[in-house]
């Protein structure tokens, strides 16, 4: 049987980590955390990363491993995660990866261009100019470097403008001249699980969950991080408008309602770009039907 990597992604709060434990448990597969921010430690609470009772259900890996100021990219976690494969498919025909991060699913799944690692010198440059100018300099200066990029970049995500800067700056050409697109072929299957409910289903999900957050001590979380909020690592929704909040920006209950709308939006933002995945099978999560349609795909079993 080909080694077979189940992929369970979809919007946040739609309850992948619940179908990932279960489905793992049934292959006898262990767990790779594709999210960009429980990659982190001290912030489980706002990353919603599995509980300790979650992590002695199923062996995860990728999860609370980095310091918040420690820099980590989608072409590391590529890297990370084909080194570990072999391991995991040496103990089980099977493993899955979970997490709704939409660069991280695609670097494994479709590889990501070999890009230089960004030096200190070269980050610390860029944000000064970016905390100095705001974004419409930073747009000015990527046009000057590659107008070809600059012609496509989502000119509101100020992220995306600021890497591709700093490619440009690193590699000494345009970012655009490295980029090539180009699907990577993988020494094992993959099966593509999509999970979603209806929107609104969905959205009452995403505000409930908040609220738990809040009672499970969320503030005091990002009261313990707020010396680290200029990383990169909490530049995320939950931890953004507590900041704010404590510099006395937003009231509480402002802070709040903004975290739920940001998450709603983030969520839609998710399902946008895994709806053009041709590959994506999707169910409600913890349906039974999972299990069966996984065991097709990789050959265990035939119609």
């Amino acid at each position: 049987m080909t080694p077979t990597l189940v992929v369970i992604t979809g919007p946040t709060g739609v309850g992948k980590t619940a179908t990932a434990i279960g489905v793992a448990q049934a292959l006898s597969a262990e767990i790779i955390s594709a999210d960009s921010r429980q990659v982190y430690r001290d912030i489980p609470i706002g990353t919603a990363a599995p509980t300790a009772q979650e992590l002695a259900q199923v062996p995860h890996h990728f999860v609370g491993m980095l310091g918040l100021d420690d820099y980590y990219s989608a072409a590391q976690f590529e890297s990370d995660v084909m080194a570990l494969l072999p391991r995991l498919f040496a103990r089980s025909p099977y493993a899955v990866m979970c997490g709704g991060s939409m660069m991280y699913v695609d670097a494994v799944c479709k590889g990501i261009d070999l890009l230089p690692t960004i030096s200190d010198e070269v980050r610390r440059q860029v944000y000064a100019c970016y905390e100095q100018h705001g974004n419409d300099y930073m747009l000015a200066w990527l046009h000057e470097l590659d107008a070809e990029y600059y012609a496509i970049v989502d000119r509101n995500n100020h992220k995306r403008v600021i890497h591709a800067i700093e490619i440009c700056l690193e590699a000494g050409k345009p970012y655009s001249s490295l980029r090539t697109n180009t699907v990577k072929e993988r020494p094992f299957r993959i099966v593509k699980i999509g999970l979603n409910l209806p929107r609104e289903q969905l959205f009452d999900r995403i505000n409930r969950r908040v609220t738990a957050m809040m009672e499970a001590g969320l503030v005091d979380e990002a009261r313990r991080v707020y010396p680290y909020r200029a990383c990169n690592s909490l530049n995320t929704v939950g931890y953004k408008e507590l900041f704010a909040y404590f510099e006395g920006k937003m009231d509480y209950d402002t802070a709040v309602a903004r975290i739920q709308k940001n998450t709603r939006v983030y969520a839609k933002k998710q399902l946008t770009w895994f709806l053009r995945d041709a590959d994506m099978r999707w169910f409600a999560p913890g349906d039974t039907d999972i299990l069966s349609y996984i065991r097709r795909q990789s050959g265990e079993v035939t119609d």
